[in-house]
């Protein structure tokens, strides 16, 4: 069993997502994992909650609601610029981790998580030098052409600030298709084999 490193308190982290169950789930667990953890359910909340407190990590939801993360990261840097973003999501991409990457997330997952690995995600990298432009590393086999469609759905989704309904106009689709397609869940990256 791996140890789970243990974060060094002098400043809370923010967790920041619309669902109130996962959000009290979470907040127990890492708590209990060491760390002070404050909590807001939407971007007023955030914004109010990083100014007053300074949080020196914050695990961010990609939807909140009408929202979309991606806009809060550059806000939070912002406001509390070496604070240590994570950024969550139900919607796995390599557009929107390369994105959340560029805006300043120092890294990403996709739900469902556990607490011990959001705290290796916040954790990893304190104690060792990482690179500022650390990307994601492309796939090796080509991906499945649904992959594909997903993928390029989530890059101009991420383009449009999360707005449904440009993005169905730059893909040319009616904005009913684009819900139907993003409520599936991703396509796997690769087919698996059976040998």
């Amino acid at each position: 069993m791996t140890e789970i490193p243990q974060p060094a308190i002098s400043r809370p982290l923010l967790l920041v997502d619309d669902d109130a169950t996962f959000v009290r789930v979470l907040a127990r667990a890492l708590g209990s994992r060491g760390f002070d953890v404050i909590t807001a359910t939407n971007f007023d909340e955030a914004r109010g909650l990083a100014r007053k407190y300074r949080p020196g990590y914050c695990v961010l939801d990609l939807k909140l609601g009408e929202e979309n993360g991606l806009r809060l990261i550059p806000e939070l840097h912002a406001t509390v610029p070496d604070t240590r973003v994570l950024l969550l999501t139900g919607y796995a991409s390599i557009a929107t981790a390369v994105e959340a990457i560029k805006r300043g997330a120092h890294d990403y997952l996709a739900k469902p998580v556990d607490a011990d690995a959001v705290v290796r995600a916040l954790l990893d990298g304190d104690n060792a030098e990482t690179e500022d432009n650390d990307l994601p590393d492309a796939p090796e086999a080509p991906l499945a052409l649904r992959r594909l469609e997903w993928e390029h759905i989530q890059r101009v989704l991420t383009e449009c600030d999360g707005n449904i309904s440009e993005t169905a106009r730059r893909l040319g689709m009616h904005r009913r298709t684009l819900q139907r397609k993003l409520s599936k869940h991703p396509v796997r990256e690769r087919p698996e084999r059976e040998d």
